[in-house]
Order: structure tokens, then sequence, then C-alpha cells
């Protein structure tokens, strides 16, 4: 007897072996670009984490280091990082920038396999989820914010996984909400995952709980892709839960808001809550801990590179596309810019968190954790392309469980407009000093990756849901008139 999941054959480990092997290859022709270009252009990130952890070593102040000529580089993050990056520093300078490469591709396979689980947990065949894994992959691999990583050595890939694995992961090892504390103790950004198990751990009184199991889906999911075992349950699930989508039972295992327990009882907001104090003590602990082993390093991170914003390089470049980056470019005066920004984060947080409490309750972890991302690039001051790589989970959140082909093709869409290089476009068009079309047009499609993710949070906060419902809603009806 079925129970929701699909019956297939079992998928060979040498499958998935060979799937590895083409996900190497793949990755192989960026790979080798990035590793052969000029020694000086070559993982500019990853030879600031080394500094880091290079001054430590040399009893060197951690802030006033610079990498070396032409790119003379900073290091930015908070002190822990410094601490964590001291056996990059021990390493020569080839072993690591084979290291770092090897574990980015590795990282983002963990990603894929986590992200798409519903998509690749409802293929058919012993060969198809290795092959589709592959695919996808390959896919995100030459999205243009997960180049990003590769060309610069960025640490961005890593601090997502470990906010996805902390939300996602069906039976974790560790307590949940440590990594998410971890992330945000290396780079603060990740801090917005802190808010989102806040809204979802303290839900206002009188919110609907979801009905869903965060192992094994919900009722419909358990019982198959559309069928709940009699038609007037299909029904009463499909008007009290208008947001759930019956096929994408995949995307919520492993919610920390999980509803556990017998009898239908719910225990979310004890989950949840439990996530969120782990969460804050990792955070609290690993901030601290550097002001008892380099305590002048870390007053000098607090009290003063954290304040200094040009640190982190020009904020008005094409290469922030944060909120804060596109407002910066349209050169207005400095309090202006200042008041419309706290006003845009204001608006566009309130709605992303609320919406993304909103999937966590209809138990879509998947589309929960996107929306919380995408805060993440669009809330903080600097947000650099690759700190985009959050489009991997978007596009997981948007395909869903494969199965509606509409989806499939706003999926699709949404991850060719980060393959091309469109910011850059904008530079291009704005330098042909064309009167009316180079300033205006100019400046739109510079900022096209910023615009994007603005729009994103429209489609996972307000489309998917709609798009759920009526799924849910047509496949409910046929059955009732049966």
């Amino acid at each position: 007897m079925t129970t929701g999941r699909i019956a297939g054959a079992r998928r060979p480990a040498w499958a998935w072996a060979l799937a590895l092997v083409a996900v190497a290859a793949a990755a192989s022709p960026l790979i080798a670009y990035w590793l052969t270009n000029p020694e000086d252009q070559r993982l500019v990130d990853l030879d600031v984490y080394r500094t880091g952890g290079w001054a430590l070593l040399r009893g060197l102040p951690v802030y006033d280091v610079i990498t070396p000529a032409p790119q003379l580089l900073p290091f930015t993050y908070p002190p822990v990082a410094a601490m964590l990056a001291v056996p990059l520093a021990a390493m020569s300078w080839p072993v690591a920038q084979w290291v770092w490469t090897i574990a980015i591709v590795a990282v983002l396979a963990v990603t894929v396999r986590h992200a798409f689980r519903a998509f690749l947990d409802g293929v058919r065949g012993a060969l198809a989820a290795p092959a589709l894994f592959a695919v996808l992959c390959a896919a995100c691999m030459y999205l243009m914010p997960i180049r990003d990583q590769v060309r610069f050595g960025q640490v961005d890939l890593f601090l997502l996984a470990l906010c996805l694995l902390d939300c996602v992961v069906r039976r974790p090892w560790w307590p949940r909400g440590m990594l998410i504390g971890l992330a945000t103790a290396v780079k603060l950004t990740p801090g917005v995952f802190l808010v989102y198990l806040a809204v979802t751990a303290f839900a206002p009184r009188g919110t609907a709980p979801s009905h869903s199991d965060p192992i094994h889906g919900s009722t419909a999911q358990r019982h198959g892709d559309t069928g709940f075992g009699s038609t007037v349950r299909r029904l009463r699930v499909a008007l009290r839960r208008p947001h759930e989508d019956a096929g994408d039972g995949g995307q919520r295992h492993g919610s920390m808001g999980q509803r556990y327990g017998s009898a239908g009882q719910c225990h979310g907001d004890v989950a949840q809550r439990r996530a969120l104090f782990m969460a804050v003590f990792t955070a609290a602990v690993l901030t601290l801990l550097p002001f008892l082993v380099i305590t002048d390093d870390a007053r000098d991170f607090w009290f003063r590179a954290l304040l200094d914003s040009e640190r982190l390089g020009a904020n008005a470049a094409t290469t922030n596309q944060s909120l804060r980056g596109m407002l910066l470019r349209l050169y207005l005066p400095d309090a202006l810019t200042s008041a419309v920004w706290l006003a845009a984060v204001a608006a566009i947080g309130w709605y992303g968190f609320r919406q993304a409490r909103r999937a966590h309750l209809d138990g879509d972890t998947m589309t929960a954790v996107a929306l919380t991302g995408l805060m993440a690039v669009l809330l903080s001051p600097v947000a650099w392309i690759h700190h985009i790589a959050w489009i991997v989970v978007v596009v997981a959140a948007v395909a869903g469980s494969g199965r509606d082909p509409v989806r499939l093709l706003i999926a699709a869409g949404v991850w060719l407009y980060y393959v091309l290089p469109i910011p850059w476009w904008g530079v291009s068009i704005k330098a042909l000093e064309i009167p009316i079309l180079s300033p205006v047009a100019g400046k739109i499609v510079q900022n096209a990756f910023g615009l994007g993710a603005i729009g994103l949070v429209w489609l996972l906060g307000s489309w998917l849901p709609r798009r759920r419902a009526a799924a849910a809603t047509a496949a409910a009806v046929p059955a009732a008139k049966a």
C-alpha cells in the first residue's frame, strides 16, 4: 500500500555517482576559467578570508591588514570569521584555491538536493532522479550569483546551505537553530533568519495552525497527489487551506515550525521558539568568544570597522543590488536617500516576513526560506550580486514538485533572468549617452537583479499561494462530483 510516496525503483548508488561526475564535468569549464586567470584577480574574497586568518597567526590587527596589491581589500567580517579562517591561512595559496572551489561545488550539490527535494523525490524511475539532479546542479552552477561564488571564492553559498539545512532537514543531528546562529555570527546578513524564527515562533493569537506533518507532508500528501480518502475531506481541505498545493509535500519536510505530537495537537510554536533560542544562543556565544581571545580585534570590529560601510567597496557600484544600492545610484540628497531607504526597508520587510510566516503556517517551508533569503538581499545596506545566491532556493520554491507546467515555465524564466549579466547591459546603455534612453532605461536595467528580487518577493508571497489554491480547488472539485 502506498502512502503518498512515489513507488519507484530503488535508485542505485552508481547512478548517483555518475550524477556527481556529471556535476563535476559541468563545473569544470567555470573552475578552469577562474583558476587560471591572472593570479592577482583570482578568488580575491578567499584571499580576504586568508588574510584575516594570517593576521591572527602573526598577531597583527585584523582590521588594519589588507590584501596585496592591486586589490588592497580589508577584512570586513566579524572576528569569529577570522578565527575560522586560520586553517585557510595555514594552507598554501594554490591548495586553498582548490580546496575552497571544490567545496563550493560540493555545497551547491547539497543545496540543490535539499532545495529541489519535492521535484527530485517526485520523479519516477531508477535513473530519473540522479539525472535530474545533475541537470539542476549544472543549471544552478551557471546562475550569475553562483558563477561569482567561484570567481571571487565567496562564502555566501556556505552560509546559505547552513540556513537552508537548519530549516528543511527532516531529522537533524544538531539542535535546530544552531546552524543559523553560526551563519549569523560569521556574516551578519543571515540574521534575517532570526527574524523569521521570531515571527513564526510568536504567531499572533487566532492564527490558524497548519495541518501538515513536517515529516510526511500534509494529509493530502500522505494519501497520494490529490486524494484524501473521501470527497468531503477534499473539499474541506481545499476550502480551509487555500494556500496548500498537494503536490509540494517535499517542501514541507523538516520545517522548524513542525506540529509534533499526536491527536492533532499543535506544538509548532514551541519548536520554533526552541530553534530561535538556540540560534540566538549560538550567535551570542560566537560573538562574545572573540572578546575573550582577541579582545582588541573584537572591539575594533564592533565599534569601528562595522560602522564604515565603505570598507565593503563602493556602495553605489552596479554590483550592489540591495534597495540601498539602487537608491544610491539615483544620486539624491543623502537625507532623502536615507529616508526613502528606511521606508522601503520597512514596507518590503513587513510584507516579506509576513508572507514568509504565512508560507510557514501553510507548511511550505521552501517558500518561507526563499522569501527570507530575499530579505537578506534587499534589506541589507550592501548586497553584491553574489549575495543573490538565494536564487537557487527561489527557483526551487517556484518549481515545487514539478507537476505544474506553469510554475515550471516561470521557474525556468527566473533561472534564465539570473543567468544573463543584465545589470551590466544597463552600464553599457548608460555609456551610449543617448538622451533620455541612457539615463532612464540604463538605470532601470542596471538595477535589474534588485528589481527582479522585489518582483520575486511578490511572486512567492502573492502569486504562488493563489496558484496553489487554484490547483488544490481544481483537484478537489472533480473528486467531489465523482
